[in-house]
């Protein structure tokens, strides 16, 4: 190979873009070009203005407890406009009731018994089942994937299932606890399953120890004074790799000397040479752009469900919301969002005096409220939450931006099907994948899987003397 190397990266979500990033500091003189099919990078990062704030209308916060999303924004110079949440005390609908969701919980399975008791979400039954579960015969170690709900409703009953892990596993993955994948989707208590025994004591060990009454509170999360998005929108316009938005990728194919990546409308599309190529998309888009290169791979991505989901963001006057960072409802509550999020009172953000919530609508296998129009389903997300924050006032503001096939679905088995994929990819010399799809829907889990892709081409570029 002679002259710089030529990178495409086909997504400009942020595993796209931070991937473009860790190749260019390996590869100074190389040509990297991210293809993004939208008229904006970003991916679900992205900041919107609702009644002249800005706002999140995507992921909202970054995990602190992984180091990668804090670290990536130090290497773009917004270390100086972290900023962390006022509050993170959630409540949860149950039965029409709200109450505060219980501290130290692993997704939901409690891990302390009394402050579960105190939150006043379980009757006394379901407390009492908690806490004799530690003395029911062992667990046998987990040898094979199981679902959520089949494991937590064996133990604890369908009312901690219903109650407290629905909700939160909804209100990430916007999925069901029944398919949802214990490996995937709780690695941790997963792990501290391997050798069997009780599900509470492994959620307690999995959570961690309680901090000391004195000690500083250190937050999970953290966004970005004007919103996480900025991070997307830092790394897009940084001017150290190309970014052609409104190029829609279609098919990738190798050649003697790479891959040849088809992009643009039919018939008018072009062919962008690459050396190697790292695909950053959702898993269907995934498996009609490898389905040339790795048949194997394309199947398996072909496989994995995705769900769609919808944010309504409101703005209002003289509102005065409850207390706490937002509510968790569950899928047996009867409405259609899952959750709502008192940003305003979440995150410090100047508003002028005004309130911003947003609700999220939509978990897998339910569409029919997605396929309202925007002013439809602002009505009947304002309906809905009517009860939980008092009033049916018009909002000064109110914008609804869609995530189609947002989500993918972890499905039991889906740590051994990424596994397949990678295996799949890593026989192509020069390929790489990352994303939500593969290791978590989180932004620290993505940078990780853009730093793995990332290394993957580098080495394939090495090997080949570039």
């Amino acid at each position: 190979m002679t002259g710089p190397a030529r990178v495409v990266i086909v997504g400009g979500g942020i595993a796209g873009l931070t991937a473009a990033l860790a190749v260019r500091s390996h590869l100074p003189d190389a040509e990297i070009i991210v293809l993004e099919g939208l008229a904006q990078a970003g991916g679900k990062l992205r900041v919107e203005s609702v009644a002249g704030i800005p706002v999140d209308v995507g992921a909202e916060a970054i995990l602190t407890l992984r180091p990668e999303g804090t670290r990536l924004v130090s290497a773009v110079g917004l270390e100086d406009e972290v900023i962390s949440p006022l509050t993170t005390a959630a409540g949860v609908l149950v039965g029409g009731s709200v109450h505060p969701l219980p501290p130290r919980t692993m997704f939901g399975v409690p891990s302390d018994l009394e402050s579960t008791r105190a939150s006043g979400v379980l009757s006394p039954e379901a407390l009492q089942r908690v806490a004799g579960e530690p003395d029911l015969p062992g667990l046998a170690p987990l040898e094979n994937d199981i679902a959520v709900g089949a494991l937590v409703r064996s133990r604890l009953g369908d009312e901690v299932l219903d109650r407290l892990v629905e909700p939160l596993l909804g209100g990430v993955y916007a999925g069901h606890a029944d398919q949802l994948s214990l490996r995937a989707t709780m690695p941790v208590l997963a792990a501290k399953l391997a050798e069997g025994g009780s599900l509470v004591y492994a959620a307690a060990a999995a959570a961690g120890p309680a901090p000391a009454p004195d000690a500083p509170a250190r937050p999970v999360f953290a966004s970005l004074r004007g919103g996480v998005g900025r991070l997307a929108e830092r790394l897009a316009t940084c001017g150290l790799f190309e970014v052609r938005t409104s190029t829609m990728a279609r098919s990738i194919r190798r050649t003697p000397t790479g891959f040849a990546v088809e992009c643009g409308a039919v018939p008018e599309s072009t062919e962008l040479q690459a050396d190697v190529v790292i695909v950053a998309t959702p898993p269907a888009k995934a498996a009609k752009l490898l389905a040339e290169v790795s048949a194997a791979a394309a199947a398996e991505l072909a496989a994995i469900e995705t769900a769609s989901v919808a944010i309504t963001t409101l703005a209002y006057r003289s509102l005065s919301l409850p207390a706490g960072s937002g509510i968790l409802v569950g899928a047996r509550e009867g409405l259609t969002i899952k959750a709502t999020t008192f940003s305003s009172q979440k995150w410090p953000m100047p508003t002028d005096g005004l309130s911003v919530l947003r609700a999220s609508v939509g978990r897998a296998g339910e569409t029919e409220a997605l396929q309202r129009d925007d002013a439809d389903l602002i009505k009947l997300v304002r309906h809905e939450l009517r009860p939980l924050i008092g009033t049916d006032a018009e909002p000064v503001d109110a914008l609804v931006t869609r995530w189609g096939g947002g989500l993918p679905q972890y499905a039991v088995g889906h740590v051994e099907r990424v596994a397949r994929i990678r295996g799949a990819v890593a026989a192509v010399p020069g390929l790489a994948v990352c994303g939500a799809t593969y290791d978590g829907v989180g932004i620290p889990a993505c940078i990780a899987s853009a730093y793995a892709a990332a290394g993957q081409v580098l080495a394939a570029l090495e090997r080949q003397g570039q």
